[in-house]
């Protein structure tokens, strides 16, 4: 009989596998790991996103200007930036996910587009709507 008690012992000790209480240890460290995670990622997709807007805009609006330098006048829209062979496609607003939501500003004397702002209404990290950077 004593033989069968130390073999039951030592089956027990040799088994493989995790306790309940382990697995929940384990699954409430990952919880916390990715609780502490997800605002960080949301995060760097919004400044991602910033840095795409900044791009795009520094980029439309010196082909604005090489445009009035080359042609003498501003585009008639931003689509004539294409048209002229400036850009193969008019980018599209990371916010808003499009190419026409752009928002185009004329110039009021000579006519055609000057300026182009986001069509986005929401606002930026820095306190700024992004239709005004």
């Amino acid at each position: 009989m004593d033989h069968d008690i130390k073999i039951g012992r030592l089956r027990q000790k040799d088994a493989k596998g995790f306790t309940l209480v382990e697995l929940m240890i384990v699954v409430s460290i990952v919880g916390i790991l990715a609780t502490l995670a997800v605002p960080s990622y949301q995060s760097s997709v919004m400044k991602a996103r910033e840095t795409v807007l900044r791009q795009d805009l520094f980029t439309l609006r010196e082909l604005l200007d090489h445009h009035r330098a080359d042609k003498g006048k501003y585009p008639p829209s931003l689509d004539g930036l294409v048209v002229a062979g400036y850009l193969r496609t008019l980018p599209k607003d990371p916010f808003t996910n499009t190419s026409s939501s752009w928002q185009e500003i004329s110039e009021p004397t000579e006519g055609g587009i000057f300026d182009v702002y986001s069509g986005s209404d929401l606002i930026g990290a820095n306190g700024v709507p992004y239709n005004k950077w």
